[in-house]
Protein backbone atom coordinates (compact mmCIF):
# COMPACT_ATOMS: atom_id res chain seq x y z
CA UNK A 1 0.00 0.00 0.00
CA UNK A 2 1.68 3.63 -1.19
CA UNK A 3 1.41 6.16 1.10
CA UNK A 4 2.01 9.90 -0.34
CA UNK A 5 4.63 11.71 1.95
CA UNK A 6 3.62 15.53 2.23
CA UNK A 7 5.47 16.00 5.23
CA UNK A 8 9.82 16.06 5.51
CA UNK A 9 11.94 14.35 7.38
CA UNK A 10 10.10 11.14 7.51
CA UNK A 11 10.36 7.16 6.20
CA UNK A 12 7.05 5.08 6.37
CA UNK A 13 7.52 1.68 6.86
CA UNK A 14 4.36 -0.10 5.65
CA UNK A 15 2.97 -3.69 6.62
CA UNK A 16 -0.24 -5.20 5.15
CA UNK A 17 -1.49 -8.83 7.09
CA UNK A 18 -3.74 -10.85 5.64
CA UNK A 19 -6.28 -12.83 7.85
CA UNK A 20 -5.21 -11.88 11.40
CA UNK A 21 -7.09 -12.92 14.27
CA UNK A 22 -7.67 -10.44 17.04
CA UNK A 23 -7.35 -11.74 20.42
CA UNK A 24 -6.39 -11.35 24.04
CA UNK A 25 -2.76 -11.47 25.00
CA UNK A 26 -1.57 -14.52 26.35
CA UNK A 27 1.45 -16.97 26.96
CA UNK A 28 4.50 -16.72 24.65
CA UNK A 29 3.55 -12.95 23.40
CA UNK A 30 2.63 -11.72 27.08
CA UNK A 31 6.15 -13.18 28.49
CA UNK A 32 7.65 -11.19 25.79
CA UNK A 33 5.69 -8.09 26.66
CA UNK A 34 6.67 -8.52 30.44
CA UNK A 35 10.91 -9.29 29.33
CA UNK A 36 10.96 -5.89 26.91
CA UNK A 37 9.20 -3.91 29.35
CA UNK A 38 11.61 -4.89 32.67
CA UNK A 39 14.65 -4.23 30.65
CA UNK A 40 13.38 -1.01 28.74
CA UNK A 41 12.55 0.01 32.47
CA UNK A 42 16.12 -0.91 33.62
CA UNK A 43 17.82 0.39 30.36
CA UNK A 44 15.83 4.25 30.44
CA UNK A 45 15.45 6.68 33.71
CA UNK A 46 12.17 9.05 32.40
CA UNK A 47 14.99 12.04 33.07
CA UNK A 48 17.84 10.28 30.16
CA UNK A 49 14.50 9.09 27.71
CA UNK A 50 14.75 12.44 26.44
CA UNK A 51 18.34 12.17 25.30
CA UNK A 52 18.78 8.54 24.04
CA UNK A 53 18.90 8.70 19.71
CA UNK A 54 15.60 7.48 18.82
CA UNK A 55 13.70 9.94 21.01
CA UNK A 56 15.48 13.01 19.98
CA UNK A 57 15.55 11.93 16.20
CA UNK A 58 11.91 11.43 16.46
CA UNK A 59 11.29 15.01 18.36
CA UNK A 60 13.44 16.22 16.03
CA UNK A 61 11.05 15.29 13.07
CA UNK A 62 8.16 16.45 14.83
CA UNK A 63 9.76 20.02 14.87
CA UNK A 64 10.04 19.55 11.38
CA UNK A 65 6.88 19.40 10.74
CA UNK A 66 5.99 22.81 12.93
CA UNK A 67 4.81 20.09 15.92
CA UNK A 68 6.06 21.16 19.54
CA UNK A 69 7.21 16.91 21.10
CA UNK A 70 6.63 18.49 24.32
CA UNK A 71 3.33 19.44 23.80
CA UNK A 72 2.65 16.62 21.47
CA UNK A 73 4.41 13.82 22.48
CA UNK A 74 5.23 11.08 19.90
CA UNK A 75 3.13 7.87 20.77
CA UNK A 76 6.60 5.75 20.93
CA UNK A 77 8.02 8.26 23.79
CA UNK A 78 4.21 8.15 25.33
CA UNK A 79 4.73 4.30 25.70
CA UNK A 80 8.18 4.38 26.99
CA UNK A 81 7.54 6.60 29.51
CA UNK A 82 5.21 4.70 30.87
CA UNK A 83 7.37 1.12 30.27
CA UNK A 84 10.23 3.63 32.47
CA UNK A 85 7.92 4.92 35.20
CA UNK A 86 7.24 0.87 36.12
CA UNK A 87 3.18 1.49 34.33
CA UNK A 88 4.47 -0.99 31.95
CA UNK A 89 2.16 -1.45 28.66
CA UNK A 90 -1.38 -1.40 28.36
CA UNK A 91 -2.74 -4.56 27.04
CA UNK A 92 -5.17 -4.00 24.60
CA UNK A 93 -5.22 -7.59 21.87
CA UNK A 94 -2.06 -9.16 20.02
CA UNK A 95 -2.27 -6.76 17.38
CA UNK A 96 -1.87 -3.64 18.84
CA UNK A 97 0.33 -4.96 21.65
CA UNK A 98 2.69 -6.62 19.07
CA UNK A 99 2.79 -2.94 17.63
CA UNK A 100 3.18 -1.25 20.71
CA UNK A 101 6.32 -3.92 21.28
CA UNK A 102 7.83 -2.67 17.84
CA UNK A 103 7.42 0.64 19.04
CA UNK A 104 9.40 0.44 22.27
CA UNK A 105 11.85 -1.45 20.84
CA UNK A 106 13.02 0.95 18.13
CA UNK A 107 11.70 3.96 19.62
CA UNK A 108 10.01 5.24 16.65
CA UNK A 109 5.94 5.54 16.60
CA UNK A 110 3.62 2.95 15.22
CA UNK A 111 0.16 2.65 13.89
CA UNK A 112 -1.93 -0.04 13.69
CA UNK A 113 -5.53 0.12 11.33
CA UNK A 114 -7.95 -1.93 9.92
CA UNK A 115 -6.98 -1.88 5.98
CA UNK A 116 -11.47 -2.11 5.18
CA UNK A 117 -11.88 1.15 6.98
CA UNK A 118 -9.53 3.10 4.80
CA UNK A 119 -9.51 3.71 1.09
CA UNK A 120 -6.63 4.22 -1.45
CA UNK A 121 -5.10 6.98 -2.22
CA UNK A 122 -3.57 7.50 1.26
CA UNK A 123 -1.48 10.52 2.29
CA UNK A 124 0.80 11.44 5.21
CA UNK A 125 0.16 15.33 5.04
CA UNK A 126 -0.56 18.36 8.06
CA UNK A 127 -4.15 17.94 9.19
CA UNK A 128 -6.32 21.01 7.81
CA UNK A 129 -8.42 23.72 9.35
CA UNK A 130 -11.49 22.01 10.67
CA UNK A 131 -10.08 18.55 10.59
CA UNK A 132 -10.95 16.40 13.79
CA UNK A 133 -11.50 12.41 14.56
CA UNK A 134 -12.61 10.91 17.44
CA UNK A 135 -9.35 9.33 18.96
CA UNK A 136 -8.49 6.26 20.92
CA UNK A 137 -8.79 7.08 24.69
CA UNK A 138 -9.54 10.94 24.23
CA UNK A 139 -12.29 13.07 23.52
CA UNK A 140 -12.33 14.63 20.13
CA UNK A 141 -9.15 15.38 18.66
CA UNK A 142 -8.55 18.62 16.57
CA UNK A 143 -6.37 18.05 13.45
CA UNK A 144 -5.15 21.40 12.12
CA UNK A 145 -1.21 21.40 11.47
CA UNK A 146 -0.88 18.29 13.18
CA UNK A 147 1.10 15.07 11.14
CA UNK A 148 -2.14 13.04 9.89
CA UNK A 149 -2.38 9.61 7.59
CA UNK A 150 -5.37 10.54 5.84
CA UNK A 151 -7.49 8.89 2.95
CA UNK A 152 -9.89 10.23 0.80
CA UNK A 153 -12.73 10.41 4.01
CA UNK A 154 -10.37 12.28 5.68
CA UNK A 155 -7.81 11.30 8.96
CA UNK A 156 -7.66 8.37 10.67
CA UNK A 157 -3.72 8.30 11.99
CA UNK A 158 -1.73 9.90 13.34
CA UNK A 159 2.15 9.11 14.88
CA UNK A 160 0.79 10.88 18.24
CA UNK A 161 -2.70 9.33 18.77
CA UNK A 162 -4.84 7.28 16.29
CA UNK A 163 -8.72 7.00 15.72
CA UNK A 164 -11.28 5.09 16.68
CA UNK A 165 -12.33 4.91 13.05
CA UNK A 166 -9.89 2.61 12.19
CA UNK A 167 -8.73 1.35 15.28
CA UNK A 168 -7.96 -2.87 15.53
CA UNK A 169 -11.05 -4.53 17.12
CA UNK A 170 -12.01 -8.66 17.55
CA UNK A 171 -13.86 -7.33 13.66
CA UNK A 172 -10.82 -6.76 12.13
CA UNK A 173 -9.57 -9.24 10.09
CA UNK A 174 -7.12 -6.89 7.38
CA UNK A 175 -5.00 -4.58 9.05
CA UNK A 176 -2.21 -1.88 7.44
CA UNK A 177 0.88 -1.40 9.83
CA UNK A 178 2.48 2.09 9.89
CA UNK A 179 5.95 2.79 10.98
CA UNK A 180 6.74 6.35 11.10
CA UNK A 181 10.71 6.82 11.07
CA UNK A 182 13.01 9.43 11.19
CA UNK A 183 14.40 10.27 7.37
CA UNK A 184 18.04 9.64 8.51
CA UNK A 185 16.99 6.09 9.65
CA UNK A 186 18.94 3.51 7.81
CA UNK A 187 16.96 1.21 5.81
CA UNK A 188 18.22 -2.12 7.07
CA UNK A 189 16.71 -0.82 10.16
CA UNK A 190 13.38 -0.04 8.82
CA UNK A 191 13.50 -3.47 7.20
CA UNK A 192 14.24 -5.27 9.83
CA UNK A 193 11.80 -3.93 11.92
CA UNK A 194 8.62 -4.37 9.29
CA UNK A 195 10.33 -7.95 9.32
CA UNK A 196 9.99 -8.69 13.20
CA UNK A 197 6.79 -7.16 12.69
CA UNK A 198 5.53 -9.41 10.05
CA UNK A 199 6.84 -12.47 11.76
CA UNK A 200 4.99 -11.98 15.18
CA UNK A 201 1.78 -11.21 13.41
CA UNK A 202 2.53 -14.84 11.94
CA UNK A 203 3.16 -16.34 15.45
CA UNK A 204 0.94 -14.62 17.76
CA UNK A 205 -2.41 -13.47 15.47
CA UNK A 206 -2.28 -16.09 12.71
CA UNK A 207 -1.54 -13.73 9.73
CA UNK A 208 -1.85 -15.45 6.30
CA UNK A 209 -0.22 -13.58 4.45
CA UNK A 210 2.02 -10.27 5.10
CA UNK A 211 3.25 -7.76 2.84
CA UNK A 212 5.86 -4.56 3.40
CA UNK A 213 7.41 -1.51 1.67
CA UNK A 214 9.02 1.58 2.53
CA UNK A 215 7.72 4.76 1.73
CA UNK A 216 10.30 7.83 0.81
Amino acid sequence: MQIRIELPGVKLGVLEADDVRVASTEGALAQLLGDTCDRKSREFTVQGLAETPATRAVRYMFRQWGVDPSKYRPSSEALLRRVVQGKGLYRVSNVVDIGNLGSIETGWPFGCYDRSRIRAPIAFRHGAAGESYEGIGKQTWHLEGRPVLADPDGPFGSPISDSTKTMITNAARDIVAVIYAPANAPEASIEAALARLAERLSTFASAAATRSETCR
